[in-house]
């Protein structure tokens, strides 16, 4: 089923015609103003989860973690507020709203109760379910239970519905995320709306562990405006964690594999002057040495015939090191948000081989370092009322040393390989993949992302984005000669992209929308140094490489609740990609050679799916959530499968594959017993073809129709939570966890042979968190793989097996 680019168009000019049949609305409204503030208790500490609802009125909020709340469009008049949370006392206060007034500072104390509060329900929105309901495939993960766990940030992505985290291994590999047929990079990494490549590899959702993040919003086939990039397939914006009051928040695990982790997150605020400082950090260390095993790991006989072996990795170390460091003011009269910051991180990643697990490596490592120095303002109502604008810039300074000269061949046993003569095999290029090499990547990388919402009403803002991304990369290996070594070659990549987009909600707020549209820009140039034999002999030239690219996109989202528990939500986006910086120059530290002559990716995309609940009833509650989706691509980007899976040489570049559709359905239930227990399943599955029937010479396709081969088209994850309360001591509390994923067995070459195809995967993991009555700290345990599954990844690459893991978590909120 082929999506026309005509029907986008009549969607998005029906949408305007939507929009202007509705702008006689605008004036038309009540003065209305917005509510904030922070819960306390009685200690003065943040209350997350408070219900906070205007009675008689749909409008309700559900605070933070750092106990802050917000409530738009509150009527003028006096208004009466209610809060509710369990083990507190509930109670009401009216307040008078004026109508000169936009915002309103409303601040609350709670006390505790003496007996629990029976089965409280939750109505309205909270930051989570606000993001979800704008009609975006979107699901906003968080993160306060799993901070206290020995889990990675992947690990909660690949737990989520329609998301599969593609990871080359353990700790420090190299991560893929596939969102429902979409997957490499299609899919964008966002920190706090900046380009996670902005920070480097030493920087990634490898090292920020959960305690560190307050949510991670997935949105799938449809980008909104704000985030202005190229992300084709899909985008994850991972959130900071701010801290609006004085906190220090501090966890270190140790487990299999020898693996440490720590991390560190720290905030002051002088609530007089705004003056504020933030500190985080991380430190991860892994041996990753866990044992492989199967049809894919064997060794090579002198006589050429296979020994199928079960051994450990031994060259696949990871250690990173990072920190980040924010000085500023917050809630001030000329910014709600200022702050300039550093970030510094440093990596040692071994690579144990290369695209495929047939021949071990041994020596073959790369280390990186970032600087990124950036600014960071955001203001409400600046100039005038209704203005919101934002600014992220950064300048970072990355480097990278791909370090591989070891000569010898070697066995799953780290042992040098013998040939039938008794002496050591050397590997054909001098190295464990090509040449020997000392190759020096060096990068200096500009990003500027500046926002403006302006509300025109409290129904109706518009929307603008831009984003600007420059990257000059220059690469020097110290193997090559002195001569060659002057010779230093230039990489150069300009990115920009402007956005802009109209949101409204009408009938009382039950039908919102969202229209935008996109402007593509791309600069490339590659200029590499020759000696060319000439009249006066050997004279310098320079073989250069350039090209500009531009294009145009444009998307839309709905939402309505047709209902109080049933949302229906449809967005669709003809989506564009260009291609990044290592599809296009290559990427030594993972195997992948520069491709010139690749083009933009373009998609059109549609999702149409629902929200069914949450209903409650006595102390059960049920929700239920689904999405139908297309994706019809064009020139998809996607690293080249070569079935030679024994090469000596593993370096494979991105190509354009032609047409691709993908069609599925994702969904979700959720059922709680009150606040004790919590069950959920949530699957997906889709079929992605190559749909590229005749080649240029008019015959037919061998791969017409077929399935696209590395990528695991059905999943299915399921948890179980269970709170016990007053364990051991009174006040204090414990979590039991069960986590199980399941993937089909999938083909990693267009070969449909069983050599080539994964096992089915069905994986356990069991977790237990004991929390002090102090509610200060914490000790989780957490068994990984109870089963010892063998559990595979991109082109078959095995990952960890069975692995324990003990983690001691400490925080203090509000200190002095």
């Amino acid at each position: 089923m082929k999506i026309p680019l005509l029907l986008y168009k009549t969607y998005f000019w029906l949408a305007i015609c939507i929009m202007l049949s509705v702008t006689s609305a605008i004036g038309q409204t009540h003065p209305t103003a917005t509510v904030k503030g922070i819960i306390l208790d009685a200690e003065a500490i943040p209350l997350p989860g408070v219900i906070v609802r205007i009675k008689d009125s749909p409008l309700t909020a559900i605070s933070s973690i750092d106990g802050s709340y917000q409530i738009a469009d509150v009527p003028e008049g006096e208004v009466e507020f209610l809060l509710s949370c369990l083990g507190y006392q509930a109670f009401a206060k009216k307040v008078s709203i004026s109508p000169d007034k936009s915002t309103v500072q409303l601040d609350f104390s709670m006390e505790e109760s003496t007996t629990d509060l029976d089965g409280v329900i939750v109505m309205g929105q909270s930051v989570k379910s606000e993001i979800e309901t704008k009609g975006f495939a979107v699901e906003v993960v968080e993160t306060d239970k799993a901070a206290l766990q020995s889990v990675q940030t992947n690990d909660l992505l690949n737990r989520t519905a329609g998301i599969r985290v593609r990871q080359n291994g353990g700790i420090g590999s190299r991560v893929d995320y596939n969102l429902n047929g979409m997957s490499g990079n299609s899919v964008r990494i966002f920190i706090d709306g900046l380009p996670i490549s902005t920070y480097g590899p030493s920087f990634s959702l490898n090292s920020i562990p959960p305690a560190l993040i307050e949510r991670i919003e997935i949105y799938k086939g449809v980008i909104p405006a704000h985030l202005a990039d190229d992300a084709l397939g899909g985008a994850i914006n991972v959130i900071l964690k701010k801290g609006a009051v004085n906190s220090l928040m501090a966890s270190v695990s140790y487990g299999s594999f020898n693996t440490l982790q720590g991390n560190l997150n720290a905030v002051y605020t002088d609530k007089t002057s705004g003056f504020t400082t933030r500190l985080s950090g991380f430190y991860n260390y892994s041996d990753n040495d866990y044992e492989v095993w199967g049809k894919f790991v064997r060794n090579i006989l002198p006589n050429g015939r296979y020994d199928y072996v079960r051994a450990k990795r031994f060259n696949d170390s990871y250690r990173s090191v990072g920190g980040k460091f924010d000085i500023g003011f917050t809630n001030v009269k000329w910014a709600d948000q200022f702050f300039i910051s550093y970030t510094g991180s440093d990596d040692y990643n071994e690579i144990q081989h290369g695209t495929y697990m047939s021949i071990p490596y041994k020596g073959r490592f790369t280390t990186s370092q970032s600087n990124v120095f950036g600014l960071t303002y955001s203001k409400e109502g600046l100039f005038t009322e209704g203005l919101e604008v934002n600014f992220n810039g950064s300048y970072s300074k990355r480097g990278e040393v791909v370090t591989d000269t070891v000569k010898w061949n070697y066995n799953w046993f780290g042992e040098i390989s013998l040939g039938l003569d008794g002496n050591p095999i050397l590997r054909p290029n001098g190295a464990q993949q090509g040449a020997p090499t000392i190759n020096h990547i060096d990068r200096n990388v500009s990003t500027f992302r500046a926002g403006a919402n302006y509300e025109i009403s409290p129904h109706h803002k518009l929307i603008f984005g831009q984003s600007f991304f420059n990257i000059d990369r220059f690469q020097q290996d110290e193997m090559r000669s002195a001569v060659e070594r002057q010779f230093v070659g230039t990489r150069d990549l300009q990115k920009h992209i402007s956005s802009l987009g109209y949101e409204f909600n009408l009938v009382r707020s039950r039908l919102t929308g969202n229209v935008f549209g996109k402007y593509y820009v791309q600069d490339i140039e590659r200029m590499d140094p020759i000696l060319v034999e000439g009249p006066n002999g050997s004279e310098r030239q320079e073989d250069r490489v350039s090209s500009t690219r531009n294009t145009t996109g444009f998307g839309m989202a709905y939402s309505f609740e047709v209902w109080k528990q049933l949302l229906l939500l449809a967005s669709a986006e003809q989506a564009v990609r260009m291609p990044s910086e290592g599809e296009i120059f290559g990427s030594p530290g993972d195997n992948i050679v520069e491709n010139l002559d690749i083009r933009p990716e373009i998609s059109n995309n549609l999702n149409v799916g629902f929200k069914l609940g949450e209903f409650r009833q006595n102390s059960h509650g049920f929700s239920f959530s689904g999405t139908g989706f297309i994706r019809d691509t064009r020139d998809k980007i996607i690293q080249r499968i070569n079935p030679r899976i024994n090469d000596a040489v593993q370096t494979n570049p991105f190509e354009n594959l032609g047409r691709t559709k993908a069609i599925g359905f994702e969904g979700q239930a959720i059922y709680s017993y009150e606040k004790d227990f919590r069950a959920s399943v949530n699957f997906s599955r889709f079929n992605s073809v190559f749909n590229t029937k005749y080649d240029p010479n008019g015959n037919l396709y061998d791969n017409y129709g077929q399935q696209i081969p590395n990528e695991p088209y059905f999943t299915v994850n399921s948890s179980l939570e269970y709170n016990l309360r007053n364990v051991f001591q009174q006040g204090s509390s414990l979590r039991l966890s069960h986590y199980f994923s399941f993937v089909e067995r999938f083909y990693t070459t267009w070969l449909e042979i069983e050599d080539f195809r994964t096992p089915r995967q069905f994986v356990h993991d069991l977790g237990a968190t004991y929390t002090l009555p102090n509610q200060r700290l914490s000790i989780s345990a957490d068994l990984r793989n109870v089963f010892d599954k063998q559990v595979y990844d991109n082109f078959a690459v095995q990952k960890p097996g069975r692995a324990f893991y003990l983690k001691v978590n400490y925080s203090i909120h509000n200190y002095k």
